[in-house]
């Protein structure tokens, strides 16, 4: 169900490849976790926990996260990142933005049919994207989230002429946020954030999830605190400076079905089913915790609970939720 590689002992058996659940009690949902747990200043954001994030506009985007698409310009600014699998075996991001918004935000890629359900938690969020396949424009056009995409707006977008295309397509997100007025704001979607981690927990210093032609690691740095983003099999670039960081790492175990749609060439594009419960592996201040992750409806936040029902607190910045096709196993060292 997961990999261990390297000469320590082998783990115990977490649940993130079946839907078995954990050999625990199942948990039951907390009525209404509070986003701001003790030690974590009021008005934090809902969506990472960081000071004066709460209330603040909304703003996602689809980017792409090859090799080619690096540096990522913005993306350290996201609250949360979304990792899902698309054809061919590779995959993109969905960054949510809202306690900073970056001045430029890239590579912009399209939008799939699983972005609905992604981001359907969030209410109105403005998504940009750089268009889809015809076919799939009115269902985009019928979701929840409001269009930001190149084709309906053109203020904020333009080609970086240091990039090769198509990764050159990149984003002003100041000029897209201020055009919608009904956009919606951050809201509580049920996560929890502390500075301690809680009890319990293994060692594991670094988790990878692979695909047919992609990986998305994750290795701990003690001396920063946090993880640095491995892309395929190497550190991932920041426009910025250095690489990508998450503060907490999930990885979500997730039923995957075709979804009827794909590409010209006859790439499968993934359904990834994000309603229901599962099991899935949260890392955060070098240690593991298997948890169980239920959705009940679209509308509402993915919740991940503790063995005994509590909520699994992350800690504050910025998250990846990587959604994995349950009949993958994570590889953790």
């Amino acid at each position: 169900m997961l990999a261990a590689c390297g000469g320590s002992a082998e783990p115990a058996a977490p649940t993130v490849a079946t839907t078995e659940a954990s050999p625990t009690a199942t948990p039951t949902r907390p009525s209404t976790p509070s986003p701001t747990s003790p030690g974590i200043p009021a008005g934090a954001s809902p969506l990472s926990g960081l000071p004066g994030g709460a209330d603040k506009p909304l703003l996602a985007v689809k980017i792409d996260n090859t090799r080619a698409a690096q540096p990522h310009a913005g993306l350290s600014a996201a609250d949360v990142v979304f990792v899902e699998e698309v054809e061919w075996g590779l995959t993109r991001l969905v960054a949510v933005f809202s306690s900073e918004i970056p001045g430029v935000v890239g590579p912009v890629r399209s939008a799939r049919v699983s972005d609905i359900d992604i981001l359907a938690p969030f209410g109105a969020i403005p998504f940009a994207h750089s268009g889809a396949q015809s076919r799939l424009l009115p269902v985009l056009a019928a979701a929840d989230f409001i269009d930001a995409s190149a084709n309906a707006n053109y203020t904020g977008w333009f080609d970086d002429p240091a990039r090769p295309s198509p990764t050159d397509h990149m984003l002003r997100p100041e000029a897209v946020l201020g055009v919608f007025d009904d956009a919606a704001t951050a809201r509580d979607i049920g996560w929890v954030f502390s500075q301690e981690p809680p009890a319990g927990g293994q060692q594991a210093t670094e988790v990878t999830a692979q695909w047919g032609s992609s990986s998305v690691g994750f290795r701990w740095d003690a001396d920063a605190g946090d993880y640095v983003v491995v892309i395929d099999g190497a550190d991932s670039r920041s426009a910025e400076g250095g690489s990508q960081r998450a503060a907490t790492v999930v990885i979500q175990s997730v039923k995957q079905t075709d979804s009827g749609y794909g590409d010209k060439f006859g790439g499968v594009t993934p359904a990834i089913q994000t309603v229901g419960t599962g099991a899935a592996l949260v890392l955060r201040d070098g240690r593991l915790w298997e948890v169980t992750w239920e959705q009940p409806t679209l509308g509402e936040g993915t919740r991940y609970l503790l063995p005994d029902g509590s909520p699994m607190p992350f800690a504050i910045g910025q998250e990846w939720v990587v959604l994995l096709d349950e009949q993958r196993a994570p590889i953790v060292r």
